[in-house]
């Protein structure tokens, strides 16, 4: 990759909340880095624990700006947020103003709102990337002000003035990239993943256990399943008295050797999930969060189904029965199983971060950087 000897860019990517929010800011940041060491990359989040969490395993600075939710919750919470928007609006202003950067990415979650707005009133250039198929409230209103729209699914254009909008696909960590350029062949025995989301999922983690008891003199698998803190011991102890062969834990922090040793994955539909799916080729069963906003998981999942690489079931009307024949038809199915895979695989837009990247790089006017640039 060729890298910019000189003094580096300054960019702020903002967002936050969940892992599914700061994963395509972390891709970024990681692409710049790679590209210009010399960079600088700051995140602005929430001073919740998520946000610091997720940035101090990567090693990224970051600065904190508290802000609420307008979306969900109570009334008294909304007028709450409300009233804190000034101040949450001088805050950034204030963090940019230190900062000094020459672009804001905004990635998602209610911090996204102050931040982007100040940098806009500061001059700076702004983006924001969408990664579902329905945007998020910060995302719709600050659409209209910010400089370019990433969009990860086709159709989200609707949704914004078109002539803003890129379709670029869901940037994914290098770690992933890097797994699906070097895969790795599956063990003996297939191995079932299961996914809930950054929160875990209560439904999946009493559903998959019963699903796959009914079904395992069928076929010899073994199964991954990440629980979510509440559900781990209760998990764990469903596989051990219907004698399966399961790793159970709340989170795993190294996804790329579980994505290695997935023949089939059973998931939430998070877009950044789908887009590590369809990046390493899996074939998979979406069960969407019924809860989430606009209920963008079901249209998220709908673009995986349309393309063959996938199965949805709704939640409320799936039975364990029903779920245990379509996982080991599929994993019994040869020809079903690498059809799938390899649809997943059509649908993946691996070069997704590359071109945030590079527009990032155009509003930021460093568009002559390939004349600074030493290929090796």
């Amino acid at each position: 990759m060729a890298v910019v000897q000189k003094k580096g860019i300054t960019l702020v990517i903002t967002g936050g909340g969940t892992g599914g929010h700061i994963f395509p800011g972390v891709a970024v940041a990681q692409a710049l880095i790679a590209k210009m060491p010399a960079a600088r990359v700051i995140f602005i989040g929430t001073d919740r624990a998520v946000d610091q969490n997720a940035m101090a395993q990567y090693g990224f600075a970051s600065r904190a700006v508290p802000c609420g939710a307008l979306k969900g919750g109570t009334l008294s919470a909304k007028l709450k947020t409300l009233a804190r928007l000034p101040w949450s609006l001088y805050l950034a202003w204030r963090v940019l103003g230190q900062i000094k950067p020459d672009a804001v990415l905004g990635v998602g979650g209610y911090v996204t709102g102050p931040v982007v707005l100040a940098a806009k009133l500061s001059g700076i250039p702004t983006c924001i990337h969408e990664q579902n198929s329905v945007p998020g409230l910060a995302n719709r209103k600050l659409g209209a002000i910010v400089d370019r729209i990433f969009i990860s699914i086709p159709g989200s254009e609707r949704y914004f003035k078109a002539e803003k909008c890129r379709l670029t696909g869901n940037p994914l960590r290098h770690e992933i990239l890097a797994l699906a350029q070097n895969e790795r062949p599956e063990g003996n025995k297939p191995v079932v993943l299961v996914l809930g989301g950054s929160q875990g999922a209560h439904r999946l983690n009493t559903l998959l256990p019963e699903a796959l008891s009914g079904c395992r003199r069928q076929c010899d698998f073994t199964v991954i399943h990440q629980t979510g803190r509440t559900d781990e011991k209760s998990v764990r102890a469903a596989y051990l008295e219907a004698g399966i062969e399961a790793e159970v834990a709340a989170f795993f922090t190294d996804m790329t050797s579980v994505y290695a040793k997935a023949s089939l994955v059973v998931s939430r539909a998070g877009a950044t999930t789908l887009a590590e799916l369809t990046a390493l080729g899996k074939a998979s069963i979406l069960i969407p969060f019924p809860f989430a906003a606009d209920d963008h998981q079901t249209k998220n999942a709908e673009a995986l189904v349309a393309g063959g690489a996938a199965r949805m079931f709704i939640e409320k009307d799936l039975q364990a029965e029903t779920l245990g024949k379509e996982i080991i038809g599929i994993l019994t199915d040869q020809a079903l199983h690498h059809a799938m895979g390899q649809a997943a695989k059509r649908l993946a837009k691996p070069e997704a971060v590359d071109t945030i990247l590079a527009e990032c790089l155009r509003l930021a006017k460093w568009h002559d950087a390939d004349d600074k640039v030493d290929h090796p």
